[in-house]
């Protein structure tokens, strides 16, 4: 079982230092100081400032110590991920990680030693020694990191953060990496699902009419174009049929899939047996499904900063879409106590235990506006990963280039963590599902949205699409450069373009689940559409684990071997400037019947209108598209 801080302490949150750049005082004073740069996150502005952060208020924080011999773990983790590579799959276990790169146990002890001099309580450390969680007061944390904790107003909440860079003493400067938890950037984490416009915790149904594959009933009744009424909610059984995995006799037999949410559903087995049931796959037992989760975790109240219940159609889904696509895969689903920070924690345990060979996440920040301190510490986590054989998967986001549909050059970004260079970030598209379950073609997912009011179709707005861009934060990766994709044409720049590959997360033409919701007559099961990248996400990880079966070995960090298939193992999706395709779509306005009324909405699918373009070849909308089913299975077997 894995720890989190004490749930006594106040939110866990994000990292706020990364390099060591500046000492005070002699090299060999007692007091000593080193400061450490990207303390201060952007958004902690003077013209924000609300008040200083009370002494008694409190924190919980975790100290992170980077690798030891940093540059050899990097290349490793290049050579082992690398087609090309004499060392490529030679994939090291997790102790042997921590014998060549984890800090050694004195550095562990000496940050322990100083934290628990300044009065804090030290909770716990893992086993590969990447941090030292501890908590205490707000007082406590001015003086051990010379700083004063403050309140900012930011996008109308009330934030906390240091007021000027945290310091330490120089004699940990050489070990510390990163200190998580002294501000509150993890308010922009957000689980990447849409749901229709409405929580399933509070109970959602799909309104008739609605199609059960694409085309099936036309809206002959509204103005306009006729195009079909949206889909239903695809079920296994046609996205399996759409992307190639029928008759191919993969299941993801002996392949394992780790999901990372927080919170954890307390109906989730009844809830995925009611669909497997549904839908003739097999049933959840201990030996294919697995929850890690730490105490207070189950049935966790909701409260004005955590959405608990709102986090179980997250699980669901995500449970459900690994299942439906490999049945026979085994899932561990692991669920951090909060929607904080301590989804890096769960993120960190399953990769130092060597849980899964994959792992998913649907969850993100919108963009990459963070302190700097943030990103080190979890991209040495996905380099242990992709060390130790393990592949990770991040949803892009639901927001496309986050400009809400303007494209604007001067906020347009991607999403973190999906930009980071190490992992494998899945976007969107809208999927058209015939009858006998056959492909009928993608779009890049990019919605806008008109509704029906008085007989007449009010404006377009943009509502939502497929997250990508081009990193500021990272140069373009060898296996995006070695592929002939060049950065600067998206974009103007060098950097790392997100996504790499696609799946189905448009809503509109989304996947059916079942979950038990709560609605005003009962608390019930029921089956909803739903989509967003959260949905793409564990779509591809399960076809990662068919891929897995069929080559009879893990691909750990699949990018390179992802960027050296060939077109020939995706579907390549190119949309057109001119809007043609739309579904309409009918949503009870009270979520789950028709007393409250009914909206009719208009939906266009592959709107060009942002930053973001799904073209011929790579693009960063769809990245390099959605898996061709055989030949994606082949071009990976080898």
């Amino acid at each position: 079982m894995f720890r989190f801080r004490s749930a006594r302490a106040a939110w866990p949150v994000a990292v706020v230092a990364l390099a060591l750049v500046a000492a005070a005082g002699s090299a060999g004073a007692a007091n000593s100081r080193a400061t450490l740069a990207g303390s201060v996150p952007p958004w902690a502005k003077s013209a924000n400032f609300k008040s200083a952060t009370a002494g008694t208020d409190s924190v919980g924080f975790r100290v992170y110590l980077g690798w030891r011999n940093a540059a050899d773990a990097e290349a490793l983790a290049r050579s082992v991920s690398d087609p090309a590579s004499a060392s490529y799959g030679k994939y090291i276990s997790a102790a042997q990680f921590r014998k060549q790169f984890a800090p050694s146990q004195s550095d562990v002890a000496a940050v322990q030693n100083w934290l628990t001099s300044q009065g804090f309580t030290v909770d716990y450390t893992p086993t590969n020694n990447h941090y030292v969680a501890a908590e205490g007061t707000a007082a406590q944390a001015n003086a051990a990191f010379g700083v004063t904790l403050s309140n900012y107003v930011v996008g109308g909440q009330t934030l906390r953060a240091p007021s000027s860079l945290l310091s330490v003493p120089s004699s940990l400067a050489p070990t510390v990496s990163g200190v998580v938890g002294l501000d509150d950037s993890q308010s922009l984490i957000h689980p990447n699902r849409i749901v229709a416009d409405a929580p399933p915790s509070a109970g959602f149904r799909n309104a008739p009419p609605c199609s059960t594959y694409w085309g099936e009933k036309i809206a002959t009744s509204v103005p306009g174009p006729q195009f079909p009424y949206a889909p239903c909610g695809y079920n296994p059984a046609q996205l399996r049929g759409a992307y190639g995995v029928t008759g191919t006799g993969l299941t993801g037999a002996n392949q394992t899939v780790a999901i990372i949410d927080a919170y954890a559903s307390p109906t989730i087995v009844d809830d995925v047996n009611h669909y497997s049931a549904d839908n003739h796959l097999p049933l959840l037992n201990g030996s294919n499904f697995q929850q890690v989760v730490s105490p207070g975790t189950f049935k966790r109240p909701n409260n004005p900063s955590q959405d608990a219940s709102g986090w179980y159609g997250e699980e669901t889904l995500d449970v459900e879409a690994v299942h439906g696509i490999a049945p026979d895969a085994k899932i561990v689903y692991v669920g951090a106590p909060n929607s904080r920070q301590d989804l890096d924690a769960a993120l960190n345990h399953v990769v130092d235990r060597q849980l899964a060979q994959i792992v998913t996440n649907s969850y993100g920040f919108s963009g990459e506006a963070l302190p700097k301190g943030y990103i080190k510490p979890y991209n040495d986590t996905f380099i242990q990963a992709v060390a130790e054989g393990i592949g990770v998967y991040f949803s892009s986001g639901d927001d496309g280039d986050e400009t809400g549909g303007t494209g604007s050059a001067a906020t347009r970004t991607p999403d973190w963590p999906a930009s980071s260079p190490w992992v494998t970030a899945v976007g969107g598209t809208s999927l058209k599902v015939g009858d006998g379950n056959t492909y009928l073609g993608e779009r890049g997912w990019s919605t806008l949205k008109n509704t029906l009011v008085n007989g007449a179709w009010g404006p377009n707005t943009y509502v939502y699409g497929s997250g990508g861009g081009v990193s500021r934060l990272f140069p373009e990766p060898g296996y995006q450069t070695a592929a002939g994709i060049n950065s600067a044409a998206f974009w103007g720049y060098n950097g790392r373009v997100v996504p790499d590959v696609s799946m189905v997360g448009d809503p509109n033409t989304g996947m059916l689940v079942g979950q038990t919701q709560t609605f005003s007559d009962a608390t019930k099961y029921d089956t909803y559409r739903i989509g967003g990248t959260s949905l793409s996400s564990p779509l591809f990880a399960a076809m990662m684990a068919l891929a897995d079966q069929a080559a009879g070995h893990a691909h750990g960090f699949a990018n390179p071997a992802l960027y050296a298939a060939g077109s020939g193992a995706y579907r390549d999706v190119v949309d057109t400037p001119t809007l043609t395709d739309a579904v309409i779509r009918v949503d009870y306005a009270n979520s789950e019947n028709a007393s409250g009324g009914l909206i009719t909405s208009r939906r266009w699918l592959g709107y060009e209108g942002t930053s973001l373009h799904a073209t011929a070849g790579y693009d960063d909308m769809t990245g390099l598209g959605s898996p061709n089913g055989p030949a994606f299975f082949a071009a990976l077997s080898h």
